[in-house]
């Protein structure tokens, strides 16, 4: 008991200190726990023995991640999206396997082992990519929403993957002869309801096997509603856990009995659940143990990991990664350039799935169990994917080094379009939240002048009909071409912090008397704009915030009147309080460290909390005259 209770403490500290530093440093959670493995694992031998016993426990995460992959995945989004997920996803996960198979086969390795490693191969990180496009940005670009439609792609192709792999296992005399080494030791033999099925004939099996499935598809169409009716008319929380966790542990064991992969199953079921109303209730019990295992099997990895291999084998290791990260990135190119995809969409596109994948953890764990890949082969297979995903923060960097230069030809700046109007309004960013400013102003008669530094966001505009120019707005010479020095009313609303603050800056520099309106990411932004010269600044998030919380109070008692009167009154409160926090504000210093930020917000609190009161006691005494 006390060297179980010690164990779980060592995986649990090693996961607490070491992947919040991971998530803090971009390199996302999966590498964190990557690295908490290897430290309690190679690093302080604190860790090793129980890796088999464990990965088996932990396996069951990427059952549960499959489950709630399909509880995402609406049959209707997904026919949707069926040109881009064949097409650009499905092309990219079959060439990239045609590649590493063709490489392997050179070599002399047999298909099965050239076909196994390039499905593993194949996949790349979901978890980094997706973290890494949202910090940066870009999801929303032609280049971050076409990597998405892949990782889609990639995430729906490990349940075949997983169906597939049992099938290409080596013979002992075969895998001795392609990898020089001696016959491994048979498994085994199944018992119980296992053995029985494995006992029929192919074509009983088979039926067993579509009457499972077919089952497992009715019984979420069907009883799934009525039996969580039936659970949650009991009023215990518990019971919906348990209700999760026995679906998802049921359809495990079927497909086990079978001889399929139990991922298989709980996709399909997640799938099948997908529009059901129980659908968020289900993916919030059963969430957390999948998080939890799901950490815990990369824990295992990286403790499985021999350090001595890599010692041994640094070159050839580093060798296979970059091979692995050059290969994966011409096919990709590739495809971005059959599918036409634009030059700096193309080289996010190419950068950003050029590694390995988590999933590629567990088929190399699952390829190694059946006799596919010896465990010296496993061992550097996972380290050179562990290597390709650690690279993925130098292949963004990389990716903007490259379009920043393409960019940049011939050493000077790309030419900006030639401004030929001039508008009482300058608007500068044309994203969600320019565009409604531009639309209200232009159909209430006044001239506006749209600049912005995306070319595929300017092109769909002018589909609209919707004319914007081209340029860096950050430039002094573009603000001066669009009208700076004759306009009226200057509007911020680009998304970099930086970019934002620069035009305002200059625009308070080149004329004090124009009026400026500027967009802020959060509080502190809006400090830093107040400072540097902005007249209006709107929180992009505060309008809308306000106006849900006048819905809440409609909707609880309040009437439409008290409602309205106290979001007009929060709203005004407090904007004149922020200007009051911006006076104690210290550049550079966080909020949550500036005893006199600190002092005045909780002040500002109490006072906003007695006007609302005072205000709605105003409000109930004009009613009741």
């Amino acid at each position: 008991m006390e060297s179980a209770l010690l164990l779980a403490s060592v995986y649990l500290g090693a996961a607490v200190l070491v992947v919040p530093l991971s998530v803090r440093l971009g390199l996302g959670s999966v590498l964190g726990y990557l690295a908490a493995g290897i430290l309690v694992g190679p690093v302080m031998g604190m860790a090793g023995g129980e890796t088999k016993d464990l990965q088996h426990f932990a396996e069951f995460g990427v059952v549960m991640m499959l489950f709630l992959i399909g509880l995402e995945l609406d049959p209707r989004t997904l026919w949707e999206m069926r040109h881009r997920l064949l097409g650009l996803g499905g092309a990219q996960v079959g060439l990239t396997i045609a590649g590493v198979a063709a490489v392997l086969l050179a070599m002399g390795y047999p298909w099965q082992v050239g076909l196994a490693l390039g499905m593993i191969l194949s996949l790349s990180s979901t978890a980094i990519v997706l973290q890494t496009l949202n910090e940066k940005q870009l999801m929303r670009t032609a280049g971050g929403r076409s990597a998405f439609a892949v990782l889609l792609t990639q995430d729906i192709a490990v349940v075949p993957i997983l169906a597939i792999l049992p099938l290409l296992a080596l013979s002992p005399a075969l895998q001795a002869s392609a990898f020089g080494i001696s016959n491994p030791a048979p498994e085994g033999a199944a018992s119980g309801l296992v053995a029985i099925i494995d006992s029929l004939p192919d074509w009983a099996a088979a039926l067993v096997t579509l009457a499972i499935v077919a089952g497992i598809v009715a019984a979420g169409h069907f009883l799934t509603r009525p039996v969580f009716r039936f659970v949650h008319a009991t009023r215990l929380p518990e019971m919906g856990t348990f209700m999760g966790l026995l679906m998802v542990m049921g359809i495990a064991f079927l497909m086990t009995l079978v001889g399929l992969s139990p991922a298989l199953g709980t996709f399909i079921a997640g799938v099948v659940l997908a529009n059901s109303e129980f659908r968020h209730q289900i993916e919030a019990d059963v969430k957390p143990f999948k998080g939890l295992l799901m950490g815990l099997f990369f824990m295992t990895v990286g403790v499985g990991i021999d350090t001595r291999v890599l010692a041994a084998q640094l070159w050839p290791v580093l060798g296979l990664t970059l091979g692995l990260i050059v290969l994966k990135a011409a096919v990709l190119f590739a495809l971005a350039l059959g599918f036409r995809l634009r030059a700096r969409d193309r080289w996010l596109f190419t950068f950003g799935l050029a590694q390995g994948g988590e999933f590629g953890f567990l088929l190399v764990n699952m390829a190694a169990a059946q006799s596919i890949l010896p465990d010296a082969v496993a061992q550097l297979t996972f380290l050179v994917i562990s290597l390709s995903m650690l690279a993925t923060p130098a292949l963004f960097v990389l990716h903007d080094k490259v379009t920043h230069w393409l960019a940049q030809p011939e050493g000077g700046a790309p030419a900006p379009d030639e401004i030929d109007e001039k508008g009482r309004v300058i608007i500068v960013g044309i994203g969600r939240f320019g565009q409604v400013v531009n639309r209200l102003v232009r159909m209430a008669g006044a001239s506006t002048v749209v600049l912005d530094s995306d070319m595929t966001v300017i092109e769909t505009m002018r589909r609209f009909g919707v004319k914007g120019f081209f340029g860096d707005p950050t430039r002094p010479e573009l603000l001066q071409a669009a009208g700076l020095a004759e306009a009226d009313v200057l509007v911020v609303a680009v998304d970099d912090r930086e970019a934002c603050l620069k035009i305002i800056r200059f625009a308070r520099h080149e004329r004090p008397d124009i009026h400026i309106v500027a967009r802020a990411h959060d509080r502190v932004h809006v400090y830093e704009i107040f400072q540097a010269g902005a007249n209006d600044i709107v929180r992009e998030m505060f309008d809308s915030s306000v106006r849900a919380g006048r819905y809440v109070l409609e909707n609880i008692g309040f009437t439409e009147y008290e409602a309205a009167k106290l979001s007009q009154a929060y709203f005004n409160l407090d904007r004149a309080g922020l200007r009051q926090l911006a006076e104690v504000w210290v550049p550079g210093q966080p909020v949550q460290t500036n005893a006199a930020y600190i002092e005045r917000s909780k002040q500002l609190d109490r006072d906003l909390e007695t006007a609302l009161i005072a205000e709605l006691d105003e409000v109930k005494d004009k009613a009741a005259e």
